[in-house]
């Protein structure tokens, strides 16, 4: 039983090396999609979720255009059921849920010693949310004034 323990141990000592070895990769890449500190691609991500929801309004609203609709179907149910102050909510709660899933990933990385995949995790999960929540801003800033 002792010599079980001791192979699972070794076993568990040389997988945590290997990924120590593979972990620099990996944040190299982070570093690639977003060089940048990390406390940066938290303020563009609130940034944005404010923009989007600003555009929406705009292009909803105010730019008299009958034919535009929110196409998001969350976003879209929230607008019928409530209006603005719904959507407003619903955009509040995405953005944050998403935070918390990075920042808790990130953490629990850390935690266990693995800033390189922490960092990659976060940038992960957040960067494509910041190019989709871009295009929509663009999208929506054009059918404002079209």
């Amino acid at each position: 039983m002792h010599r079980l323990f001791k192979r699972l141990k070794d076993t568990a000592r040389k997988n945590r090396e290997r990924e120590r070895f593979i972990e620099h990769h990996f944040e190299a890449v982070s570093r690639h999609l977003w060089p940048w500190r990390e406390s940066r691609l938290l303020a563009l991500v609130g940034l944005l979720a404010v923009l989007d929801y600003a555009s929406t309004y705009a292009a909803l609203e105010l730019s008299g255009n009958t034919r535009v609709y929110e196409g998001g179907p969350l976003a879209s149910w929230a607008l019928r059921v409530g209006g603005f102050p719904s959507l407003l909510m619903v955009d509040i709660a995405a953005a944050g849920i998403l935070l918390l899933v990075a920042i808790t990933v990130r953490s629990l990385h850390l935690k266990f010693g693995f800033k390189g995949y922490g960092r990659t995790a976060f940038v992960v999960i957040l960067v494509p949310y910041v190019v989709a929540t871009m295009a929509a801003v663009f999208n929506n800033v054009a059918l404002t004034f079209i």
